[in-house]
């Protein structure tokens, strides 16, 4: 190490002609292997060349040979370093970049999946609204309703069989020209959670069973009774039946009662007039009657009451009256098809 320094040294103390012809010949080789064997000579060697030379005291000819140098020893290959000698630099990678699908492809591929999802999503979310539609256009018939509930818990059950086999019931089945049904089960399944006493309404300890009807649909003045239990959780006092329940039983009843005089089977209420008489206690069996009085066209008047379900054939205690006057529409045609429930 010491004699590499005095020899560079004095090397470069010397007359600029001997250096060009020194760094030319024999010593070159010698002098590079030092330069790039060695790191800490090599970066010696530069520091004192930059702190200790003046360049205006280097020629031309001397800076070449030592700029031709420093690039000799920086392209070096690596197979004449020292075999214990690796090098900083990194291996180069491979910057070749994968292949990507052309644009027009990429395209098809992504619109295909958008159309595809959309249609699923469409399909699914259609099917509900197309079995109600299907249920508006084809409901099923009075006799059909009368087989389509099904009571889901012991309650019910025992509900539906004490109206089925009321002596009240019995009577009506064997009056000549009465109907029945159960007209709240024509509204299509999907439909019922937005009806109000087809699906609000209706289970547990509110109306577990739908009222059972009995209309004289052919009649030119028709008739309608109704049958139903009134749970518990419909009473806006405790143990009394909320009265707003008991006018909205009646608007329906008179509607349906008058509904097959007029000429497209369907109207909207004008008027209702409601006299509260007893309260109505919860836990109830209760029996709407309405009776047609009157059609003149599109309108159609209508009387009725609620009583309690007696125990026997015989008429019970009233509970509200009403009268109320239902118009047939002029777009009734188109909501006639809707509103088949009667």
């Amino acid at each position: 190490m010491a004699l590499q320094r005095r020899l560079f040294t004095s090397l470069l103390g010397s007359p600029p002609a001997i250096r060009c012809a020194v760094l030319s010949g024999s010593l070159r080789p010698r002098m590079i292997r030092a330069l790039t064997t060695t790191p800490s000579c090599c970066a010696a060697a530069h520091k004192y060349t930059a702190l200790s030379i003046p360049i205006a005291r280097q020629s031309p000819k001397s800076r070449c040979s030592l700029h031709a140098s420093a690039a000799s020893a920086e392209t070096t290959p690596k197979a004449a370093q020292s075999p214990g000698v690796t090098s900083d630099d990194p291996e180069p990678h491979n910057t070749r970049q994968p292949r990507q699908a052309s644009r027009p492809r990429r395209v098809l591929f992504t619109s295909s999946l958008v159309v595809i999802f959309f249609f699923a999503g469409f399909a699914m979310a259609a099917a509900p609204m197309s079995e109600a539609i299907d249920g508006f256009i084809s409901p099923p018939t009075d006799a059909e309703t009368l087989k389509l509930f099904e009571p889901l818990t012991q309650t019910s059950a025992d509900i539906n069989e004490h109206i089925v086999n009321h002596p009240l019931c019995r009577r009506l089945r064997q009056q000549e020209g009465m109907v029945e049904s159960r007209p709240h089960m024509k509204i299509p399944p999907t439909m019922r959670p937005h009806n109000l006493t087809g699906g609000t309404l209706l289970g547990e300890n509110k109306i577990e069973v739908p009222p059972l009807n009995f209309s004289e649909k052919e009649a030119e003045l028709p008739t309608l009774v109704q049958i139903a239990h009134l749970g518990p959780a419909l009473c806006g006092h405790p143990g009394i039946v909320h009265g707003g329940l008991l006018a909205t039983m009646l608007d329906e009843g008179l509607a349906r009662a008058c509904f097959p005089a007029l000429p497209n089977k369907v109207g909207v209420t004008a008027s209702l007039k409601i006299d509260y008489r007893v309260p109505c206690p919860g836990s109830s069996y209760v029996v709407l009657r309405a009776q047609t009085t009157k059609v003149e066209g599109r309108k159609a008047w209508v009387k009725g009451w609620i009583e309690l379900l007696g125990e026997e054939d015989g008429d019970g205690t009233p509970l509200v009256e009403a009268e109320a006057l239902f118009i047939e529409p002029k777009y009734a045609k188109q909501m006639a098809r809707v509103y088949s429930t009667t």
